[in-house]
């Protein structure tokens, strides 16, 4: 489609995210009747009803928040281009996006990068949490330097580089009769109800297969796709998890005991940056100290003595 004008289609992005035409107005600092305007003219031009009025208010349709979507991307691209002009112009020591799975962006790797910033007082830090899937996407189209995802995620464009396995351990509510152990295993959870991760995953795969591999028969009724979401079920009495180290770590002081578990099962992460291009000095500079945080946080984790 030819002919769009940028002016529209900020006014569309703007009415989005401010919620009212009026909003929309002051935060582009135009007047109302300007952005109505530029709204009625953009959905002419696309051939979409983009709003609907219900009372006062305008709601999005469904096809206008697909293409916010796509031109939320642009938008993104756009205010990067804008931000690495800026970084040569002023010659600022650098930018760095950075997004996690949340596993990692729930606490653990938040406080590395707090340090790493700290040491760089000219550093411009953008840090997000992602599910892995879409902090694969985010490296591929650009929107990130460096990502953090699970191990099993592979893309053309994309280099992994494996980081140090961890494994899982075992987590229960305050007070439950399996905390008096030092260490667990798959009979102790024997008719135990028991939080499941999201079926999606390769974790989940793999201690559902340990389990019956052991015969042993675990209540399930709870699920969820996020490690932090089932510290927090835990926490609460509803059952027994495992969970990997990070997010178990972020919990230990809020409701929960963690026990190591045996036989060991892994929790695979990797970095991720774009295959083709050199990867930036700060990026390498962050895989390699985030690589030795974890060593060292395994390794405290390993020694540390069980309440």
């Amino acid at each position: 489609m030819r002919g769009l004008n940028p002016r529209q289609i900020e006014a569309f992005r703007a009415l989005i995210l401010a919620g009212s035409v009026g909003s929309a107005a002051n935060l582009l600092n135009i007047s109302q009747p300007a952005v109505s305007r530029m709204i009625r003219d953009f959905q002419h031009h696309v051939g979409l009803v983009l709003f609907e009025r219900r009372g006062t208010r305008l709601v999005p349709t469904s096809e206008a928040l697909s293409l916010y979507a796509e031109v939320e991307r642009t938008f993104v691209g756009l205010e990067h281009i804008a931000k690495t002009a800026t970084e040569l112009r002023t010659r600022r020591s650098g930018f760095l996006r950075v997004a996690a799975l949340p596993a990692l962006a729930n606490g653990f790797l938040p406080r590395f990068a707090g340090r790493f910033a700290a040491e760089r007082p000219r550093l411009d830090l953008v840090l997000s949490g992602l599910v892995s899937h879409a902090v694969l996407t985010a490296v591929v189209h650009g929107q990130c330097d460096l990502g953090f995802a699970e191990a099993t995620f592979e893309h053309a464009a994309v280099r992994v580089e494996l980081m140090p396995k961890a494994p899982y351990v075992a987590i229960l509510p305050q007070g439950h009769r399996l905390a008096r152990k030092a260490r667990l295993r798959p009979r102790d959870f024997e008719g135990e109800n028991f939080v499941s991760l999201g079926s999606a995953g390769l974790s989940r795969f793999r201690i559902d297969r340990l389990f019956t591999e052991h015969g042993v028969n675990r209540v399930l009724r709870i699920e969820t796709p996020l490690s932090e979401m089932a510290c927090a079920l835990v926490a609460s009495g509803v059952g027994v998890a495992l969970c990997e180290p990070f997010t178990a770590h972020e919990y230990a002081t809020r409701g929960i005991v963690v026990r190591p578990f045996e036989p060991r099962i892994e929790f695979e992460f990797a970095a991720l940056y774009a295959a083709a291009q050199r990867t930036p000095l700060l990026a390498r500079e962050f895989i390699d100290g985030f690589r030795a945080h974890v060593v060292e946080f395994l390794r405290k984790e390993t020694r540390r003595p069980r309440s």
